[in-house]
């Protein structure tokens, strides 16, 4: 059949699905219904999933990490390495890398007056990590680090378990190389409030040189070098040249590998979108057998008759699945239309979960959700749900082209 005919064929569908109004706006509010609420639900999860990779990533992570080969399997406290400054530039010189932050990271205890708790200390060169990771703009009371004195950040949550305010002391011990026990007292000069509640419980920043004094390491030592990207699907490309470029001793490491569940797990909601797309079509799928089945018995006399002056099989059978594919389309088109001016509504001003803040901030996640719309949600919305449509007529159709033409026309 010519281009033309398909044309001609779909003119006359688009007809005929407004021969019956009622029943055709029936089956188009499911399937607008189901658009709409694919689209959002899609967007929004995306977004959700995404930021908590973000965060993880803003926080702390970073897009790509450099360690002391073996450190990332075994971080224990004497596996440093050396000309930590010099590092930093080399990398910072990449095209790719917006900032990198030498760190000295020991897991090790913290004691006030009142209680303690295990923390990870992280010593930081306060301007460098600012550019790598927000921390600096999360602070709710105090400020950030300056880098001189003994002087130490912490989490609000963490604050609240050792019962210190701002300005109190606090103790850090931690374990030496020499396996001697290092300690140190810091004033707390800040609070911060993240979105991750384990990160506000565990987390104490302080400066780096008073870590490496701590810890009796080298002035030039650091355990990680945390790197930011201007975007983060270069993490790869740059792992490949550094490791071609710095010693055997040191390793690359992108996102991926130091948080491989996150990346799995937004991985796996791509995957899980195909099931719920699934499910809203089997759903769909019924209305659309029904409402097509009942369109072709209504019309057997007149297939009975198209079938009696020449009109083939093939192009009865089109002409049937094209009403459900018109509908299809149709229905995609609102549902798209509508789902928009929300989307972009919550794009700007995110949903807001507050009443659900404390389980979010259990999974990393902030109490406003901003959704994401991606090419995949486009691809997924104007392809399944038509092709979904199509599929509803093929049992339709296929009766429709196995009606007898004079046992059709005598119920004219």
């Amino acid at each position: 059949m010519s281009f033309r005919g398909v044309i001609g064929l779909a003119r006359v569908a688009w007809r005929n699905l407004w021969r019956n109004r009622r029943r055709t706006l029936i089956v188009l509010s499911s399937v607008v219904v189901g658009v709409f609420v694919l689209v959002l639900f899609d967007t929004l999860n995306l977004g959700m999933v995404g930021q908590m990779l973000d965060n993880q990533l803003r926080l702390h992570i970073g897009h790509v990490q450099i360690h002391r080969r073996g450190y990332h399997a075994n971080p224990a406290v004497e596996r440093f390495f050396r000309k930590a400054e010099a590092l930093r530039q080399q990398v910072a010189a990449e095209p790719e890398v917006r900032a990198a932050a030498p760190r000295v990271l020991v897991h090790g205890l913290l004691s006030s007056a009142y209680n303690n708790g295990g923390v990870q200390l992280v010593g930081v060169a306060p301007e460098a990590e600012s550019l790598v990771t927000f921390i600096a703009d999360q602070i709710v009371a105090g400020r950030y680090l300056t880098g001189e004195g003994s002087e130490i950040l912490i989490g609000e949550r963490l604050a609240r378990k050792l019962e210190v305010r701002l300005g109190d002391r606090v103790v850090a011990m931690a374990a030496r190389p020499d396996g001697q026990i290092g300690s140190e007292v810091f004033r707390v000069v800040g609070l911060f409030r993240t979105v991750s509640a384990d990160f506000d419980r565990t987390m104490a920043f302080i400066p780096i040189d008073r870590a490496r004094a701590m810890l009796g390491l080298p002035s030039d030592a650091a355990h990680e070098l945390a790197v930011l990207l201007d975007d983060a699907r270069q993490a790869d490309a740059l792992k490949a040249r550094l490791q071609a470029t710095l010693p055997d001793t040191l390793e690359v490491l992108t996102y991926r590998d130091v948080v491989p569940l996150l990346v799995m797990q937004r991985d796996l909601y791509a995957e899980m979108m195909y099931l719920i797309y699934l499910i809203i079509g089997v759903a769909l799928i019924f209305g659309i057998i029904n409402a097509m089945l009942m369109a072709v018995l209504e019309r057997l006399p007149e297939f009975g008759v198209l079938r009696a002056i020449g009109m083939s099989e093939g192009r009865l059978f089109l002409l049937v699945s094209l009403e459900s594919l018109l509908l299809g389309l149709l229905g995609t088109a609102i549902g798209w239309a509508l789902s928009l001016p929300v989307y972009a509504y919550l794009a700007r001003h995110g949903l807001d979960l507050a009443v659900f803040s404390e389980a979010l901030a259990a999974f990393g996640v902030g109490s406003v959700i901003y959704p994401r719309l991606t090419l995949r949600v486009v691809w997924n919305a104007w392809l399944i749900i038509p092709l979904v449509a199509w599929l509803g007529a093929l049992y339709p159709a296929w009766r429709a082209i196995h009606v007898e033409p004079v046992e059709a026309m005598r119920a004219v």
